[in-house]
């Protein structure tokens, strides 16, 4: 029988025809059978590396990328430079169940016919192939979802990642479980279909059978709740990552007591006076989540550098001889669900947890050594394997952070990434934690008289609660991002920033974020910078400097009377200057209009920018379904409304 290990486990009934037909399957039941099998015994060329690809009809064998075993994990290299960054534009919804996305039927359906057809041949391919299968649960255990995974054997580097990412079930408690146990998703793998289908292109596509049976129910005991995600291709980003996101925000849509994952970075932060301050940071990918959870990057003599002049090249440093002690709580993905506020209500503050077990952690600024020792030792060496992804290492080698692979020659990858188990981070936060201060990351262009742009933003704004969640509706990408396959111009990543991820509806997800921050006001929130301050290059010295100022002052909230009204009523108020360990940083980090490289006039004119962007973005919410609340607050900013304006929305 196909399942001696597991007897009493029963399957959909599509993926029990699958696993029974296929001419092999490996049940696994920890990360690290899955590390020893992502590179087979006797199947790897003459310098140590296994080739990773597929027979695809009328192409032959097509390379996918090449995987060695390396002193610290799994080095995985992709052929194709496109397929070391996410495609924004990979998600499809298969179902006929409410949704904004695009449906796989109006992007694909007239090149591949059906998805009924292609979920046939997708089940018809995977019959043939040698199959590794384990079990995962997605979220806070005891509410978060069942899921399975079916992965070609020949893929176990992808399903290694996924186990690090989501956690894995020991086949022991799947046993235990017997006829008990039920799932709620289903990840299938099937690589060769991005050729042969999709012309090279990334798809995921999201299948939501929750109104049509997949199984008896008298085996599985559930007859309309299977979220199905189909990966055509080998990049966990946007499968094992955001696809398994998507679940989770599909769940939170569909709960009675709606609830959300945001997308953020969260860390405990300790001040050398023992003061402990919970900062939760948003924003799209690129918007400096992993970064708020990092030490800060100093200079050699141990400054930081708080920006350099890109018309005169001056540089600005601050000296920090002691930095907060970070205490790592969520890197990307933070579980907001209603059971973890313990009656903490409305006007109370937000609490969360993490919804992952590892972090898929982008190194592309560390560039050398010494640039975040911690992190680099971690990696270089760990207690378990690692998987890297676009680091040039080769078998045998010890894999190091700051050495990426090049797109072309002289150009590196702007995406490397190595899949970090939470649990190797010192100080990580395993327990829900209540968040003082919700900042929200933005990539800015330089802006300067000559080339105006939206680089305006100052080192922090603070926000009212009704302005806060405006820029989680806009969410802008922003300048230069390194996570995803660019395009022009300034773009939205969607309600909360994790619009990409969603398969429903726009209007429910800014419906679940406007009660959620009206719900939670004691928490402050802010607005944060990075790469660009006007005319200043700045990387990501802007959170550091506010992580370590905000921290410093304490969770209290600022008083407005001593904030300045930021010109642009879009970015709130800002202070005049700070003192952070005695030291000021002045007005031409707050106020960039000050700065005598940008001015007024091209201030205003990055000011326009951005009040076009909010009024196209914001066009996309009108709704008759979006809460009345909602529909003041933007008719507000489509009236300019100033700070005052936006924070007579909050109760006193």
């Amino acid at each position: 029988m196909l399942f001696d290990e597991l007897p009493d486990l029963t399957l959909s009934n599509s993926a029990m025809q699958v696993l029974e037909a296929a001419p092999k399957v490996t049940l696994f039941g920890s990360s690290r059978e899955l590390y020893e099998a992502a590179v087979p015994e006797g199947q790897t060329d003459p310098q140590g590396y296994f080739t990773v690809g597929y027979d695809v009809p009328g192409k032959g064998f097509v390379e996918e990328l090449k995987i060695c075993k390396v002193r610290n994990g799994i080095s995985a290299n992709y052929v194709e430079a496109y397929m070391r960054r996410r495609d924004p534009e990979c998600m499809c919804i298969a179902d006929d169940r409410e949704t904004d996305k695009a449906r796989f039927a109006d992007r694909w359906g007239e090149k591949v016919g059906s998805f009924d057809d292609l979920r046939q041949q997708t089940f018809d391919w995977l019959k043939t192939q040698e199959l590794g299968v384990f079990f995962f649960e997605s979220g806070m255990p005891g509410e978060g979802l069942n899921a399975v995974a079916i992965v070609p054997a020949n893929a176990a580097f992808f399903a290694f990642g996924l186990s690090l990412l989501q956690g894995i079930k020991p086949l022991e408690e799947v046993r235990a479980a017997g006829k008990n146990y039920h799932h709620g998703a289903i990840v299938y793998v099937a690589p060769p279909f991005r050729h042969s289908h999709f012309g090279g292109k990334q798809v995921v596509v999201h299948n939501r059978r929750f109104d049509e049976p997949d199984a008896d129910p008298a085996k599985t005991g559930s007859l309309n709740n299977l979220h199905e995600l189909y990966s055509f291709n080998l990049y966990p980003g946007p499968s094992a990552k955001k696809g398994v996101y998507g679940m989770l925000l599909t769940a939170g849509e569909r709960a009675k007591d709606r609830w959300t994952t945001a997308h953020c970075a969260t860390v405990q932060v300790v001040t050398p006076y023992d003061n402990t301050v919970t900062i939760m940071h948003e924003g799209a990918s690129g918007g400096g989540k992993s970064e708020m959870i990092e030490q800060m990057h100093r200079e050699p003599d141990g400054r930081l550098r708080k920006g350099t002049n890109t018309l005169t090249g001056q540089k600005r440093y601050v000296t920090l001889p002691h930095g907060c002690e970070l205490h790592a709580v969520t890197d990307d993905m933070a579980l907001c669900h209603p059971s973890l506020q313990n009656g903490n209500g409305k006007g109370k503050k937000i609490t969360l947890i993490d919804a992952e077990q590892a972090w898929f952690l982008r190194v592309n600024h560390i560039t050398h050594y010494g640039t975040d020792p911690q992190l680099e030792r971690i990696s270089a060496e760990p207690p378990e394997p690692l998987l890297f992804l676009n680091i040039d290492a080769t078998p045998g080698s010890r894999a190091m952070i700051w050495e990426h692979i090049e797109d072309a020659p002289g150009k590196p990858c702007p995406n490397p990434r190595v899949i970090m188990p939470r649990r190797l981070y010192p100080n990580v936060v395993n327990e829900p934690v209540t968040v003082d201060i919700r900042s929200f990351g933005v990539r800015c262009p330089p802006c300067t008289k000559e080339h105006p742009t939206y680089g305006i933003i100052g080192l922090f704004h603070v926000l009212p609660p009704a302005l806060a969640w405006l820029w989680r509706l806009v969410a802008p990408r922003g300048h230069g991002n390194p996570s995803i396959v660019d395009t022009e111009g300034m773009t939205s990543e969607g309600v909360g920033s994790y619009w990409p991820f969603a398969t429903g509806r726009r209007v429910d997800q800014a419906n679940i974020l406007l009660d959620q921050v009206m719900e939670t006001t004691d928490t402050m929130f802010v607005l944060i910078p990075n790469q660009h301050i006007g005319c200043w290059e700045v990387s990501f010295a802007p959170q550091w400097i506010a992580r370590e100022y905000l921290a410093r002052r304490g969770a209290t909230h600022f008083d407005p009377a001593k904030l300045k009204a930021a010109r642009c009523p879009l970015l709130g108020r800002h202070p005049e200057t700070i003192s952070v360990e005695g030291q000021i940083v002045g007005t031409w980090f707050f106020d960039v209009a000050s700065q005598a490289e940008v001015g007024e006039a091209a201030y205003d004119r990055g000011a326009e920018m951005l009040y076009g962007f909010f009024r196209k973005q914001l066009a996309t919410f009108d709704h008759d379904e979006l809460d009345p609340l909602g529909k003041k607050i933007i008719a507000a900013c489509l009236d300019g409304a100033g700070a005052d304006d936006y924070a007579a929305f909050t109760p006193a």
